[in-house]
């Protein structure tokens, strides 16, 4: 079904592995398309509860597949296929969809980024709700070395997890960034031996999948990302209050209260591919990907 990645699931958890370990997972038009894809489809799959994104090989993702030469950037503008995906006359940057995509995903997404992360290999990560390197993992925005910028909405998400201090220094340097410097600024939550990586991302991703309301678990993961670009507390306590009103009177609103009385797990039946609340006003509700 896929070319440039696999999607494989298990116990309630999506892998989607970059699968282009002779190009170092070298991301391109295809690979767009296809995480695009591989999103979609685990939100429309109830057996689903979390998503792991990694890398085939030794890298994670070594950048845009830039092998055709100097123009190689010129030729990613004119992809024909790139400029279908238009947002008004607006002709959109191929790393900015993937990365809009993960981060509208209906459900957690955990990072395990085995290898080195350049350019949109490290930016797609961004949208991540939760990141784990190996101890040879690097990351490199490296966009000003390149004659270009950062790209994939990296201005939004860079600057809110680690500061924008840092974000500059990483970005207008354009250098690599260790995993201990990005563990230290907040961008990885830990550093893992290369074969115990995946071990401990899965682990988590089991823990996000199988412990809350799939139905909660989705809206939280949105109030928690798109209030980060609120201005005023209160817009949260909007939101808030319409998801607490929704979610008051829900099957599982009652079964978690009654298995926490009768001192039980939780047996939750709403589904994600039932219909989410609608608790945004416009334009938060429109997706860009």
């Amino acid at each position: 079904m896929y070319e440039t990645l696999r999607y494989d699931v298990a116990d309630r958890v999506a892998v989607i592995t970059l699968d282009r370990p002779d190009k170092l997972n070298a991301y391109n038009t295809k690979m767009m398309g296809e995480l695009v894809a591989a999103f979609d489809a685990s939100d429309t799959d109830d057996d689903v509860g979390c998503v792991v994104l990694t890398g085939a090989g030794r890298a994670y993702c070594a950048g845009a597949d830039i092998s055709s030469g100097n123009a190689a950037f010129e030729r990613l503008a004119e992809d024909p296929a790139r400029a279908a995906l238009r947002y008004g006359d607006l002709s959109r940057d191929g790393g900015g969809v993937a990365a809009l995509r993960i981060f509208d995903s209906l459900k957690p997404v955990v990072a395990a980024i085995n290898g080195p992360a350049v350019g949109i290999g490290a930016t797609m990560l961004l949208p991540a709700d939760l990141r784990l390197a190996s101890t040879t993992a690097k990351f490199g925005f490296v966009f000003t070395r390149r004659g270009i910028v950062p790209e994939a909405a990296s201005s939004w998400f860079l600057p809110r997890l680690v500061g924008i201090s840092r974000a500059l220094e990483w970005t207008l340097a354009g250098r690599m960034v260790s995993a201990e410097e990005a563990v230290e600024a907040g961008l990885v939550r830990s550093l893992h031996a290369p074969e115990d990586l995946l071990p401990a991302a899965m682990a988590l991703a089991h823990e996000l999948a199988h412990a809350g309301s799939p139905v909660a678990v989705s809206v939280t993961r949105q109030m928690m990302w798109r209030m980060l670009g609120a201005s005023h507390p209160m817009e949260a306590h909007r939101v808030d209050s319409r998801a607490m009103r929704a979610r008051g009177g829900a099957p599982d609103t009652r079964e978690g209260v009654q298995a926490f009385l009768e001192k039980r797990n939780p047996n939750f039946a709403e589904k994600v591919s039932d219909g989410l609340p609608d608790i945004w006003p416009d334009p938060l509700n429109t997706r860009f990907y």
